[in-house]
């Protein structure tokens, strides 16, 4: 049986994660990698995770093994108010959240919720691969606007909502990653922040902040979310993960936004998976309740914190002339970038043989024409692993200057 003819459109036009596809590659252990998005397992609150577990389940059966509303679990919605209102100095009702399995679930809704085919939205460029990925299974037109040390550019992100404009199209959304970004580790300032909100405004549409990495911050003051700056005009739909500050294995995130955008997600979720699972999200609500979350998350930054400026002392000292990277002020990522003559992924097979590994950067622009880039992960690797890694890439790329 051939099935190519009967594939959907959208299967046609997906292609695999570079990211999940090189984790196939690199799965023997005398490889380093700093390929994935990975937590620490080392740090992952296994002990507390179990005990929570076994009480919810003993104290709650019916609640946590049944199924369970679409919308979320009313007892871990209470805690998100809480949170949201304690962290971010955002006030939200029950019915401006939903949660999801994770902010990949969110990207794909987000994506059937408000794409067609054929229509345009902007991303920072590079930008976070898996969402590049969910908005081009819908069918978008992807704009990618320029970006520095300090995320995308306000004057390229106007230049292009004004060429669609005069195109005669609407822009959907214009998707960002203001703290931390996948993939180069930059943060929005609050200035750029506000400059963008008010294009958004002007131009009639609203921006998709994806923020799974702002509490990981090693250091300075935190801009306030889009969200926050909205104050409410319906300019902005936000995402969070528990992936990156908990643990990735939940599959757990919440989306904030308008009423009346959460109803329509709550329809799609329906005819996707029905519900999150109720058992993870009750147990999540209690270890927040506990106050867990908050000494983790303290726990997760001192230990980053340390990986990050152990992989920027080490670069300082291995990589040569000509290469340069990001000095991320909190995440899980820095971005490396070659002499403009490089290729990072033809590179990639020759680090693979000195046995360490990166993700090209190729893949993370919209246009996928920029070539000379690369992501290193620092949370995963132990300390010697990242010193020895970063030794291994930089003679690969000396011999390939």
């Amino acid at each position: 049986m051939d099935y190519t003819p009967l594939f959907s459109k959208a299967v046609r036009r997906s292609k695999a994660s570079a990211i999940r596809e090189l984790l196939k590659v690199i799965a023997q252990p005398e490889i380093i990698s700093f390929a994935g998005g990975l937590p620490s397992p080392d740090l992952f609150p296994a002990d507390e995770i179990a005990a929570i577990m076994k009480q919810v389940i003993l104290e709650h059966p019916e609640a946590s093994l049944q199924y369970g509303a679409t919308e979320g679990q009313a007892a871990l919605k209470k805690e998100l108010i809480t949170l949201l209102k304690e962290t971010e100095d955002i006030t939200a009702t029950p019915e401006q959240i939903l949660v999801v399995s994770a902010s990949q679930q969110a990207l794909d809704m987000t994506a059937r919720a408000f794409v067609n085919e054929g229509d345009c939205i902007i991303t920072a460029a590079p930008t976070y691969l898996g969402a590049l990925q969910a908005f081009t299974a819908a069918g978008a037109d992807i704009r990618g606007a320029k970006s520095d040390e300090n995320g995308v550019l306000p004057e390229d992100v106007e230049a292009l909502l004004a060429d669609l404009k005069k195109q005669g199209k609407p822009c959907k959304f214009i998707y960002l990653v203001p703290d931390f970004q996948n993939p180069t580790g930059t943060t929005i300032p609050e200035e750029r922040r506000l400059k963008l909100l008010a294009l958004a405004k002007k131009y009639d549409t609203f921006i998709l902040e994806d923020s799974p990495y702002r509490q990981v911050r090693f250091e300075g003051t935190a801009p306030r979310t889009f969200y926050a700056l909205d104050q409410g005009h319906g300019n902005v739909i936000t995402m969070f993960t528990f992936s990156k500050v908990l643990v990735p294995g939940f599959r757990l995130g919440f989306i904030v936004g308008p009423e009346e955008v959460i109803r329509k997600f709550v329809i799609l979720k329906q005819a996707i998976d029905l519900c999150t699972s109720p058992l993870l999200q009750m147990a999540t609500a209690a270890y927040l309740r506990g106050g867990h979350l908050k000494r983790h998350i303290q726990t997760l930054v001192a230990s980053y914190r340390e990986k990050r400026d152990l992989m920027l002392k080490t670069l300082a000292e291995v990589m040569p002339e000509g290469v340069t990277w990001t000095r991320p002020q909190g995440g899980l990522f820095l971005w490396l970038t070659l002499p403009k003559h490089m290729d990072a992924m033809a590179l990639l097979s020759k680090a693979l043989e000195r046995k360490v590994a990166y993700v090209a950067g190729v893949d993370f622009y919209p246009d996928c024409k920029t070539k000379n880039d690369l992501r290193l992960n620092f949370s995963y690797s132990s300390h010697a692993q990242i010193v020895e890694g970063l030794k291994r890439l930089a003679q690969t790329i000396k011999e390939n200057l």
